[in-house]
């Protein structure tokens, strides 16, 4: 049951979507690797706590991220709940062909909508990038789908701004592909709420039967504001982690992820449905300081819902 009592939303929007990035996204710039025990553990406990899509992991080349060298050991270890997603991340057809065989739900592409990025992050240039997921999304069909996040969809810590025409302009080849899930990506928390709006406007409108997730970062602390505008504008698929773990190796200055706990209270206490147990997640965000070795940035799990009453003094 969640922790906020909400007002009776029967005939309110659909419930949103809350997509888990903690154990890949947050895990793979840890220094310390965490036990594939610990690992499939807490993916287990995520897929009980409601949300709607976990990202396992990332299949990748050992020496580049080995703090997720167990990728298969993870996938084949974890426990599958019925009605929630297992993604994996994948650079490479050698990667997506190791995920397939995983039996994972979604592989999840990178490219960057900045040249600069691209190269700094994924050793190639964007054209690159998009001939790779070509041959992804063939070798996929029929076995899992397909979503492309946009890095740097709101500004690169290295070229500056990224014109909406830009991003627009590779959403379109991403769309001409048949990849019908695009998260437009915030890697270093340059966006603003105004921009957001524009941006998820923009997509949206144009391409009104692809699925877009909203993916923030909160480095200039306007995570939580930049979500709020993405669903002011429609948008129900959000990706978050757990603890507000995360960020990009290659991005100067860029921290976690927007936080799952926080952005499901901000949600639950408007009353718009996520399906998620927010005192699971509570429980769970308390442990990760335990299993990383250091504080993490969620407010909530210090502080308790806003329902949470005191004693008089």
């Amino acid at each position: 049951m969640n922790a906020l009592r909400t007002p009776d939303v029967s005939a309110s929007p659909e419930p949103l979507r809350i997509h888990e990035v903690c154990v890949r996204d947050g895990f793979q710039i840890e220094p310390v690797f965490v036990p594939t025990e610990r690992k499939i553990e807490l993916v287990n406990a995520l897929s009980r706590s409601g949300v709607a899509k976990i990202e396992v992991t990332s299949f990748s080349s050992p020496k580049a991220i080995p703090a997720l060298a167990d990728a298969e050991a993870v996938m084949r270890g974890i426990d599958r709940v019925p009605g929630v997603e297992y993604a994996a991340l994948v650079p490479n057809v050698r990667g997506a062909e190791r995920a397939l065989a995983c039996a994972v739900d979604e592989l999840n592409l990178v490219m960057s909508a900045s040249d600069s990025h691209s190269r700094a992050n994924l050793r190639m240039t964007r054209e690159q990038s998009l001939a790779q997921f070509a041959d992804i999304v063939a070798a996929a069909a029929g076995q899992a789908a397909v979503n492309a996040s946009l890095s740097t969809a709101f500004g690169c810590p290295f070229d500056g701004d990224v014109p909406a025409e830009v991003v627009l302009g590779w959403v379109a080849r991403l769309v001409d592909l048949g990849i019908d899930r695009i998260a437009l990506c915030d890697t270093t928390g340059m966006a603003n709420p105004a921009q957001v709006q524009r941006l998820f406007r923009a997509v949206t409108e144009r391409w009104p039967d692809v699925t877009f997730t909203a993916h923030f970062h909160d480095t200039r602390a306007m995570g939580l504001a930049n979500a709020l505008a993405a669903l002011e504008v429609g948008i129900t698929h959000f990706d978050a982690s757990l603890g507000g773990l995360g960020g990009c190796p290659f991005a100067p200055g860029a921290s976690g992820n927007v936080c799952t706990e926080d952005l499901v209270h901000m949600f639950e206490a408007m009353g718009r449905r996520t399906g998620v147990d927010l005192e699971r997640l509570l429980t769970l965000a308390r442990q990760l300081p335990d299993i990383v070795g250091h504080p993490v940035p969620g407010q909530v799990m210090k502080a308790g819902p806003a329902t949470r009453r005191y004693p008089l003094p």
